[in-house]
This record gives structure tokens, sequence and C-alpha cells, in this order.
């Protein structure tokens, strides 16, 4: 298996790409927020761990996201 990033459908990811949530995800320790499927998340950073994207939406900085919970957008 490859080293690259690649979202749920198998697109390859870059960083300050965009991608949309598949899956309405609750983001532990901050409160109660909950990112609602179909949400925009704008220039993620790739991190060392293929299955994983770091990125900052609205009310949560410094977020980690699993690849399989993201479409490119």
């Amino acid at each position: 298996m490859s080293d690259e990033t690649r979202d749920s459908n198998g697109a390859v990811l870059a960083d300050g790409d965009n991608v949309t949530l598949i899956k309405d995800l609750k983001v532990k320790g901050s409160g109660g927020v909950t990112l609602k499927r179909g949400t925009l998340v704008k220039k993620i950073r790739l991190t060392g761990d293929p299955d994983e994207i770091e990125a900052n939406v609205d009310k949560v900085k410094g977020l980690v996201l699993r690849t399989e919970f993201v479409k490119k957008a």
C-alpha cells in the first residue's frame, strides 16, 4: 500500500486542498460541537499518517480528521 493520503473515494489529497465531510461528526473535547455532513473544510494539512489530515473549522482549530470521513471538494 502506498503512503499517499486519499479521501473516502480514493482521490489523492494534497496540502491546501478543500474537502467536504460525508458524515456528521461529534468533536471530542470541544464542548459538544457537531460538524454536519456537507461541511466544507478549507486548506487541509497533511500529517505523517496517511489516514489523518489536519484542518481548522469555524469553531475548532487544529482538528484532526480521519480521511474515511471526507471527500475532495
